[in-house]
């Protein structure tokens, strides 16, 4: 067979970033036949590493202590309960990977090197945005709207869903879109009985949680089987990610090349025309910096990392970053705020079968969002709204006393837990923000990003909010030992990074279009979470993938008419 150097031919199309949204361009591109050059920063991935089956005993560490490798060179990974000895090296090495921050300022970048990145060990909690999220503005008056509607969105998430397998109920609540569902995972006895106390008492919607794994097989995936330990891969492909997807297709159709261990650094231009004409890489490998040439650059590394690339991408008429010409490239910065709701005993259901006993639903409960839905709901502190996820299942009582065999007794009489945690809206603020680093590159010599944020009044108002009210449904449901938190977690936590790069109609205030497209440059475009405009409340990977398709298939079009 005939090899050619991808690095001395010209592609349609360059994609940086192979997750959840690279992936779907490169499938989309690739699929209508178009040439597609992938690049990844990470290695690539067997499911021969996968090890949710493989027993913690097995683990040189247990998965316990200080003393593992993956802990001193993930310290900031390593606070997501997705990092563990069983997958750390999927994760970033920190000290390879620095970022700044201000004094006082803290924010966690959870960040995955390797095909399929973050979809390799996602929540998968999949939903819709509706207009109460693409029009925000204009019901309350703060921040900008999308250049886009629910109605311009839903046959993109039609096609999405209808691909992936999104399993859940409709619920025919307009602040939640119904979607293309598999059936639904089954609630717990605990859920049930909490989902009509609230209906009852409240008249809020609980239902089981819209997933992006398979409840019976699908585009060629077998169904779940439970095991529950979905973060560290799965033999049988039930939930998605993308190099098992998205990314297998685009390869499968011969019209896509993928290049590992390409860490991307900056957008190259061609100060003639204006346009982008490549992207310069540093092999992760060899060290050595290298080009590869497209006719558009699509950037979908992760928000945060795409604006970098934009940032770090300085030549001739672009002194200050690729498509910032608004000085809004980097502005916006947001991440779900969370860390807020309420935890009880349903002590009507203890001598219902633990949680440790299989099957192990990798699924909870969602309710939908109540707050500032309607003129009804409208809150006198605190605009935009938050949902909350949750469960009720059996569980050991871990905190009993004792010793020997009183004690492994009461260990495993265990109490009927219920938890819901909330997720509320993050406020699009211009004084969040990403830049350049003068002072700090990482290991391959790339600049690296300063991240300045924090939650404001709003975010710690939706979450003492979401946190009494958390408590009211529970004790509607007859918990008891209810027990509150409503401290905001740092930024980072919720791992829904998004702006930085927002979509608009108008140049001056907005950085991509309505089709992700750079209002600088016309062949240069951001498909992923920096484009958000505004964050909703609900988890923004489905999102991202229907506006990346939609994206493409404009882009595609433009192919076809011969304006690129």
């Amino acid at each position: 067979m005939f090899f050619q150097d991808p690095l001395t031919r010209t592609y349609d199309a360059i994609v940086v970033g192979s997750g959840a949204t690279g992936g779907w361009a490169a499938k989309r591109l690739a699929e209508a036949g178009l040439e597609v050059a992938l690049l990844e920063a990470g290695r690539n991935i067997s499911p021969r590493e996968f090890t949710e089956h493989k027993p913690v005993f097995e683990l040189k560490y247990r998965d316990m202590g200080g003393a593992g490798e993956w802990r001193k060179t993930r310290p900031i990974q390593t606070q997501c309960y997705a990092c563990t000895e069983y997958n750390y090296d999927w994760f970033v090495d920190d000290l390879e990977n620095p970022y700044s921050t201000p004094a006082g300022k803290p924010f966690t970048w959870q960040r995955m090197r390797i095909v399929g990145g973050r979809t390799l060990s996602w929540g998968r909690q999949s939903y819709r945005l509706s207009d109460l999220d693409f029009k925000a503005a204009s019901l309350d008056g703060y921040g900008s709207d999308w250049p886009i509607a629910y109605k311009d969105m839903a046959p993109f998430y039609d096609i999405v869903e209808d691909y992936v397998g999104i399993s859940g109920a409709a619920e025919g609540n307009d602040a939640l879109p119904d979607g293309h569902f598999l059936p639904p995972m089954k609630m717990t006895c605990g859920e049930i009985h909490f989902r009509d106390a609230v209906a009852k008492n409240f008249g809020r919607t609980v239902t089981i949680g819209r997933t992006a794994i398979l409840t019976q097989a699908h585009n060629g995936r077998s169904a779940c089987h439970y095991c529950g330990t979905c973060e560290r891969g799965c033999i049988s492909f039930s939930y998605f990610s993308s190099p098992f997807t998205t990314v297998k297709d685009a390869l499968k159709t011969g019209k896509c090349t993928l290049l590992t261990n390409a860490i991307a650094a900056s957008v190259e231009m061609d100060p003639a025309t204006n346009l982008a004409n490549g992207v310069t890489f540093v092999d992760g490998t060899t060290r050595q910096t290298k080009t590869i040439r497209g006719k558009t650059v699509i950037l979908c590394a992760q928000a945060m990392e795409s604006t970098r690339i934009l940032l770090n991408s300085t030549s001739g008429s672009h002194t200050v970053g690729l498509g910032n010409s608004s000085g809004l490239l980097g502005r916006g910065l947001m991440d779900h705020a969370t860390g807020a709701g309420a935890s009880g005993e349903l002590p009507q259901f203890k001598d219902a079968p633990d949680a440790y006993s299989a099957p192990h639903r990798a699924n909870g409960i969602y309710i939908i969002r109540y707050r500032n839905t309607s003129k009804a709901t409208r809150q006198p502190n605190f605009i935009r709204g938050y949902g909350y996820q949750g469960s009720a299942e059996a569980d050991f009582h871990f905190e009993a006393e004792g010793f020997g065999a009183s004690y492994k007794q009461a260990v495993k009489a265990g109490k009927y837990m219920i938890s819901v945690g909330g997720f509320g809206e993050s406020l699009a603020r211009d004084d969040n923000f990403v830049s350049i680093d003068p002072n700090l590159k990482d290991t391959w010599g790339i600049p690296a990003l300063h991240i300045s944020m924090t939650h404001g009044a709003n975010e710690q108002a939706l979450m003492e909010d979401a946190a009494a009210t958390a408590a009211e449904m529970l004790d509607a449901a007859g918990a008891t030992n209810i027990k509150i938190g409503s401290t905001v977690a740092e930024p980072g936590m919720a791992i829904h990074e998004l702006g930085t790069a927002r979509m608009g109609n108008d140049p001056k205030t907005s950085v991509t279009d309505s089709y992700c497209q750079l209002h600088d440059v016309k062949n240069v475009f951001a498909m992923d979470g920096a484009c958000f405009v505004s964050s909703g409340c609900q988890n923004p990977t489905l999102t991202m993938m229907a506006i990346t398709v939609r994206a493409c298939d404009r882009l595609i079009d433009r192919f076809k008419k011969h304006e690129i």
